[in-house]
Formats: C-alpha cells, sequence, structure tokens
C-alpha cells in the first residue's frame, strides 16, 4: 500500500470514528393482524441525534422474532448549525406473532463527554401480546427528546421528560444499565438526579463548556395485575411490579458558564400564557390542523427567534413576533389512532451573542384521532 493510500485509510478513519452521536429515542405503535391474527403490523418510530446531516444509523434485530422490515422512512427534522442534526425515522415492520422481540442500534462514538461514555448502544423492547384490561396488544410509552439539551453551571434545573402511556400504565425511568446491554458503557453523569417519575435534575457543579451523556431506559408497568394473551394463546401473568416494553431516551447535556440569576425570565426564557403546560395531552383528527402557541419572555436576554423541537416532521414553524412562536399540524392518515410527543425549548442569547441561554424543556401528547 502507497504511503498516500495508507494517509487516506487512516484519515477516513479518523473522521468516521470523529465524536458525533447525540442520542437517540424511540417508541413503537401496533397497527393491525391479519385476519387469522397469525401476523402483526408495528410501527416504530425513532428519533437520531448526529453531529452532521450526513451522519447516520439503522436499528436492526437483537432479539426474538424480529419480523420483516417492510418500509423505513427517514426524514430530516431540524437542525442546528454547528452543533446538531436530528432526524426522524419510521420504521414498518411485519411481525409473524406477538412474542417478545428487541432491535438495537449501536456505534462507536458518543460525543466527547465527562463521564466517559465512548461507545454507544440502544434497545427497544417490544412487547405486543394482547392484554386482558384493554383487549389489544400493548404500545409503548410516548415520548421525545432533543439531541441536546443546555444548562448554566451554577443553577440548580429540574427537567420532566414527557412520560405519556396510551394504555393508561405507570411509566418509570431509570439508568441503562449494561447487565442489559442497554447501552455500551452505562456510566451515569455525576452532575443528575433522576427519580423513578421521569424527572432529572442538574446539580450546580464548577464544570463549564461540558457534556455529559444521558442514557435512559423508559418502561410502562400495569396499574393491575393482567394477563397477556399469545397469538399461540399461552397466558403470561403480569403484576404492577413487572415491566412491559422498555425504550430508549439518550441525549446529551451541555452545561454552559455561569448566567448572572438562575430565576427564569430574566436570561434563561420563561414560558408565559397561552403556552401548553408541560406533559397536556392535546387532541387532534387526521387531515384537521392543530395550532399550538408558544410565548416565553426573558428581559436581559435576546430571543433569537429560534425554538429548537422534536416532533412529527410534517409539524410546521413559524415565528411572530419575538419570542411567540406558532406550531401548525396536520396529521396525515398514517400518523392516525396513535399518541405523538413534541418537545421545544426556546433559545436567547446576550446581545453580541457571546452567551446562549435555554427555557426549561416543555412537551405534550397530542392523540390523533381518525374521523369526526
Amino acid at each position: 500500500m502507497s504511503l498516500s493510500t495508507t494517509l487516506l485509510v487512516l484519515l477516513l478513519a479518523y473522521s468516521t470514528n470523529a465524536s458525533h452521536f447525540y442520542g437517540t429515542v424511540m417508541t413503537y405503535h401496533p397497527k393491525q393482524s391479519s385476519a387469522k391474527g397469525s401476523t402483526i403490523t408495528v410501527v416504530l418510530r425513532y428519533k437520531l441525534g448526529f453531529r452532521s446531516c450526513s451522519d447516520s444509523d439503522t436499528w436492526g434485530c437483537f432479539s426474538g422474532n424480529c419480523g420483516n422490515e417492510r418500509s423505513l422512512v427517514v426524514k430530516t427534522i431540524s437542525e442546528k448549525k454547528g452543533e446538531w442534526c436530528h432526524s426522524e425515522g419510521i420504521m414498518t415492520r411485519l411481525v409473524p406473532s406477538n412474542g417478545l422481540f428487541q432491535l438495537r442500534i449501536q456505534g462507536r462514538n458518543w460525543l466527547e463527554n465527562q463521564n466517559g461514555v465512548t461507545a454507544w448502544r440502544a434497545v427497544t423492547l417490544v412487547e405486543l401480546r394482547n392484554r386482558s384490561d384493554t383487549n389489544h396488544a400493548n404500545r409503548s410509552p410516548q415520548t421525545t427528546i432533543l439531541p441536546a439539551l443546555r444548562v448554566p453551571s451554577n443553577c440548580l434545573r429540574n427537567i420532566q421528560l414527557l412520560a405519556f402511556d396510551p394504555d393508561g400504565d405507570e411509566v418509570k425511568c431509570r439508568y441503562g444499565e449494561s447487565r442489559f446491554s442497554e447501552c455500551r458503557s452505562c456510566n451515569k453523569p455525576s452532575v443528575l438526579s433522576l427519580s423513578s417519575s421521569c424527572r432529572l435534575q442538574f446539580n450546580p457543579t464548577d464544570a463549564s463548556g461540558v457534556a455529559f451523556a444521558v442514557q435512559l431506559v423508559m418502561e410502562d408497568f400495569p396499574r393491575q395485575t393482567i394477563n397477556l394473551t399469545e397469538t399461540n394463546g399461552k397466558l403470561v401473568t403480569k403484576t404492577p411490579k413487572d415491566a412491559l416494553s422498555k425504550i430508549p431516551i439518550q441525549f446529551a447535556l451541555k452545561v454552559d458558564p455561569k448566567v448572572t440569576s438562575c430565576i427564569e425570565g430574566i436570561y434563561l426564557p420563561l414560558f408565559v400564557h397561552p403556552t401548553p403546560t408541560n406533559g397536556a395531552l392535546l387532541k387532534v383528527f387526521v387531515n384537521h390542523t392543530l395550532t399550538i402557541i408558544i410565548h416565553a419572555v426573558a428581559i436581559s436576554s435576546r430571543i433569537n427567534n429560534q425554538l429548537l423541537l422534536s416532533s412529527p416532521s410534517n409539524v410546521i414553524q413559524n415565528s411572530t413576533v419575538e419570542g411567540q412562536f406558532v406550531l401548525s399540524w396536520m396529521p396525515n392518515d398514517d400518523q392516525g389512532e396513535e399518541t405523538h410527543a413534541i418537545c421545544f425549548v426556546v433559545h436567547a442569547s446576550s446581545s453580541d451573542n457571546s452567551r446562549n441561554y435555554y427555557s426549561d424543556l416543555r412537551c405534550v401528547a397530542v392523540n390523533v384521532e381518525k374521523g369526526e
């Protein structure tokens, strides 16, 4: 091999191994069974965050009978230049039975972080067995996340993740564990405390200009003892202590320099009316338009008419006056009879653009119904 060829190979290896992964989240929804109930169609929706829009990856079967991937649509839905690119993937699989299966995605290069996470892995456990309480297949919790959230180093901040379950189950969060192969380096961020109710608390630190890799698992638990029926008629009992499905929530937490005041509405944008409350459940019909108005204020920083958004890719974002945004969404037939998550953060900056200030994470769940 010539010297020039060797240098080219090394350069390609370096660029491939550059720190670039910004996390992922996946949810699923069973759509229909065949006439004899022997095959099931399940739609899996996921987000992937990378440093560049040229980066991508795919989910593969990890365990169980994952069936056949019938279609996959990937769309870039938001990009913040120089930081990250966010994409939505919609995967449709036809599985031969309602037995458990797991999907996995993995790679080598988390973004550079303080908790020593290098290689990355995420796992989704799909539970499709028929529930005795709903007489339908189990559905996963619904949530989403931005590739990166930012907090000032000197402020106590709470991050309440959206944790909505369409079956009415109790939803809990925990850190990923190596023994379940849910991550490859399952090191917890030292600056975060996690409650089972999916609330993260950032504790002030002397460090700034650094990032942490956050690798969580969200699970649904029945509120009463139920039976799950397999395609072959076998019954399995689940109690409120037994998790049904699990989905990954992985993202980067970036720590910014100290802010003069931690009170929201001064430097950090504060959400005001008519912004929906965090965790609100909204409703819309297929082919009808849902409008969400978001308003944020900050008296000592400038809101840049930039709303960072994680949502279905056909949500349209517009900015009216400073600090006010309008989201418009007309769900299509493929999005009907599902619950979809929309999360957003408002970005503000100092007058000279040298400092960035981010609002809290705010999320809503939208139930899309067919026909009116």
